[in-house]
């Protein structure tokens, strides 16, 4: 896991992403989930070269339910740009590096 990229949970949600002072990337994943490990590797490269601009954040769906609930996360990955503690937009399956990138910087 890169450092760039937080694991969150229940405890720590909403202070680092509803929060936020900068716009918050949420890649809400599983571990049995395929294309959620696919992602991983762009995740990581987009974490390193926004650091500072954007804070890039997983969540566990089965470690907590809760979080994919509150959000309505129906598909893996689902990946949330949260801006000023509200969903800014949403982008639910696996997508190239670039078209990720498209999808944050729509936010930032």
């Amino acid at each position: 896991m890169s450092e760039a990229i937080s694991q969150l949970g229940s405890s720590d949600f909403d202070a680092s992403v509803l929060q936020s002072d900068m716009p918050v990337l949420v890649d809400f994943w599983a571990e049995w989930c395929e294309p959620c490990k696919r992602m991983d590797p762009l995740l990581k490269e987009l974490a390193s070269e926004l650091e500072g601009k954007v804070k890039v954040a997983k969540v566990n769906v089965e470690a907590f339910p809760a979080i994919a609930n509150q959000f309505r996360v129906r598909g893996l990955p689902t990946f949330m740009m949260f801006k000023n503690g509200q969903v800014h937009s949403t982008q639910i399956g696996a997508i190239s590096k670039s078209q990720l990138a498209q999808f944050v910087a729509k936010a930032i």
